[in-house]
């Protein structure tokens, strides 16, 4: 996490470049109130965020990830606060678990209103440190992308027969603006289940199915600390993409993204062989070798 003081009009800058989406309170009330919210990687940062204040809106949230004591930690939180919460421990990089999940979760609550997609695995590793690493591109592809992908699949039957149900994918801002080398694995997972939700989408919305698309900006959680150069950049607090997720669960846009993004993407395209040549630069003038890591 970053810490220590921050120069004057560092919270204009994170606005500027990671935006600041924020649904009131009561806004968000009358949206959740009632309402069954199942929320992945829900035991720290993001997730965590998002489900205590969805609670305190009146929702009943389902918190699933791997670590049941740090579940457990959440729930227990939530439900000193007045909230309702309930506990799913599974590895949702494993289909049978994912099975298993839904099937529990629907024999118990009957439904569930909205997904919100936030689990997630990165990796920032080079292909000279990769070569004999293809798990890493097997893990993030399990978690970012057919995790996600499996876990959609088996919660849509149950919203199209009800024909109703919002899903919400906390992707990232980095699979819409120029790649940087380093992250292949990790863009190209969750790249690949941002379109295929994109796809899926156009299919069932007619049955009361909607989606909406966080392209997150940079968040300062235990998943970027690892990255020192991440931590000097101008970034949202947990609670603060928390906001901007909840935003997408009340009002359900097509999708949420930050003010740098648009214009990044569109020069990106425009100018592809130089800005590749750019990062290359970058690449090059940053490479030092790293130890193994598991």
């Amino acid at each position: 996490m970053v810490t220590g003081k921050r120069p004057l009009g560092w919270s204009v800058l994170v606005a500027l470049t990671n935006g600041r989406t924020r649904i009131p309170d009561d806004r968000l009330a009358a949206a959740v109130q009632g309402k069954v919210v199942l929320v992945t990687g829900s035991s720290y940062g993001i997730g965590e965020a998002t489900a205590k204040r969805l609670a305190r809106a009146g929702a009943t949230v389902l918190l699933v990830a791997r670590t049941a004591d740090q579940l457990e930690m959440v729930a227990e939180e939530i439900r000193a606060d007045g909230g309702k919460a309930f506990t799913y421990p599974a590895n949702l990089a494993e289909p049978t678990a994912i099975e298993e999940l839904v099937a529990k979760v629907l024999a118990e609550h009957g439904q569930v209103d909205v997904l919100v997609s936030n689990a997630g695995k990165s990796i920032r590793r080079s292909v000279a440190d990769s070569y004999q690493r293809f798990h890493d591109i097997e893990r993030t592809n399990s978690v970012n992308y057919l995790g996600p992908a499996k876990l959609v699949l088996e919660l849509l039957p149950s919203m199209r027969e009800r024909r109703q149900g919002h899903i919400v994918n906390v992707s990232t801002a980095g699979v819409r603006t120029p790649p940087m080398a380093r992250w292949s694995a990790y863009l190209a997972s969750k790249s690949a289940f941002d379109v295929w939700l994109r796809c899926v989408a156009q299919e069932v919305r007619d049955d009361g199915v909607t989606t909406s698309t966080i392209y997150m900006g940079l968040v300062h959680t235990r998943m970027s600390e690892p990255t020192p150069l991440l931590n000097k950049m101008p970034g949202l607090t947990p609670e603060q993409a928390a906001d901007q997720v909840c935003a997408a669960v009340a009002d359900k846009p097509h999708n949420i993204t930050p003010p740098f993004v648009r214009p990044a993407d569109a020069l990106g395209n425009l100018f592809r062989v130089p800005t590749d040549r750019l990062f290359e630069q970058y690449y090059r003038r940053t490479d030092r070798p790293r130890k193994e890591q598991p």
